[in-house]
């Protein structure tokens, strides 16, 4: 079994992905220095979250993600060394399942890793990624409600420290709780990569950084427009769907890089993330966990510069954005159309020099809509030539 095991559980929206990006892109460099990152996928350790979580969705899931919580302890358990656990969904656990996660773990030596921010930033970054995963709540609605459902992620649940802290740093004595505040945007992208490897005991410079990207925010107008255009994505409900089309297709890849203006909530919502900003600190302060980076940090600055809500955005603002988005949009169709054309004719030529009439017969049974670019009356007669018919 892992003698020791560092248990990462977010908090969502701060520097997760760059770091899970990280680690998965370097898993051989990361055992070789004697750090074993368990299971074959990432995905593995999200749905090990949802496993510990006991979301509903687990038990109608296929037998490999049923089992991810179970893999992955079983593949700790061959390990002699430390090992990583991370997905920040895991913040959402209640207490009890905390407590059981932990048990489950033993006899390893468990360490709980919280990445944490101010909350004023992080609460406007969960709202933009809610938004990417379909969700059209206004920003003005946005968290008004701390959810009791261990299967809700963007809400105060998991973007208050201290809350999240109550239910899981009763599982550790306070030495092994380590929170890491992320720098301040002066600070350089990899300074939380820094921190996180130093604490795991890690050279921070022994592997490949390209492949950690951070996840990069819209502008409040382009933000408002996907808000608009999820009311009318009825069919977009699976995870794949919502992953690939709305997130990267349209808002990491297309809404993103067009760096729009940046944004606050409304008044009281600031305020609220404030006091929530200095109740987490009080309390890792008097519970004295381990602090990885300046504490102050997670604290929302007194002075904070003028910048526009969400509510402000006007329709014809909303529909110059999305019409440039059409024209970008349809010249990517385009684009998709002259590579299809291509992609067809060169199966067609390759399939038409096929000298036995099986490979024909099996690219058009695989393609069905090739047919007609494979020769159809080519593959009814390889279908009488093979006995089919």
């Amino acid at each position: 079994m892992a003698t020791r095991v560092y248990l990462h559980i977010g908090l969502p929206k701060t520097a997760t992905t760059y770091l899970q990006s990280i680690v998965w892109a370097n898993r051989d460099a990361l055992e070789a220095q004697g750090l074993r990152v368990p299971g074959e996928h990432r995905r593995d350790h999200l749905w090990a979250s949802r496993i510990v979580r006991e979301e509903p969705q687990v038990a109608s899931a296929g037998p490999r993600k049923r089992d991810a919580w179970d893999r992955l302890r079983d593949d700790m358990a061959q390990w002699p060394g430390t090992a990583l656990l991370s997905h920040e969904f895991f913040a959402a656990a209640s207490a009890v399942q905390a407590a059981q996660t932990v048990a489950e773990l033993a006899p390893a030596e468990s360490h709980l890793v919280v990445t944490a921010r101010e909350p004023l930033g992080l609460f406007a970054a969960s709202w933009q990624e809610s938004l990417k995963n379909r969700e059209t709540t206004p920003m003005g609605d946005y968290s008004r409600t701390e959810s009791d459902d261990p299967g809700a992620i963007w809400n105060w649940r998991t973007l208050d420290l201290r809350r999240v802290l109550e239910r899981w740093a009763p599982a550790f004595p306070p030495d092994r709780v380590h929170v890491l505040p992320l720098p301040g945007p002066e600070a350089p992208r990899r300074e939380i990569w820094d921190r996180f490897a130093a604490l795991l005991g890690l050279d921070a410079d022994a592997v490949d950084l390209r492949d950690g990207f951070p996840n990069s925010s819209m502008g409040i107008v382009e933000a408002e427009t996907l808000r608009r255009v999820n009311l009318h994505l009825g069919s977009f409900a699976s995870a794949i769907d919502r992953a690939t089309y709305i997130r990267t297709f349209l808002a990491d890849e297309r809404l993103v890089p067009r760096g729009g203006e940046p944004f606050w909530p409304a008044a009281d919502q600031v305020e609220e993330a404030r006091t929530r900003g200095d109740q987490a600190h009080a309390y890792v302060r008097e519970q004295g966990f381990d602090v990885v980076g300046d504490l102050d940090d997670l604290l929302v600055p007194s002075s904070l510069p003028a910048r526009r809500v969400p509510d402000s955005v006007t329709d014809a603002e909303v529909a110059q954005v999305a019409t440039e988005l059409v024209a970008r949009i349809l010249g990517d169709v385009r684009d998709l159309r002259h590579e299809r054309r291509e992609l067809r004719a060169r199966l067609a030529a390759e399939t038409d020099r096929a000298d036995h009439p099986g490979l024909r017969l099996a690219l058009a049974t695989r393609y069905p809509r090739l047919r007609s670019v494979l020769l159809r009356d080519r593959v009814d007669e390889d279908r009488r030539d093979l006995g089919l018919t």
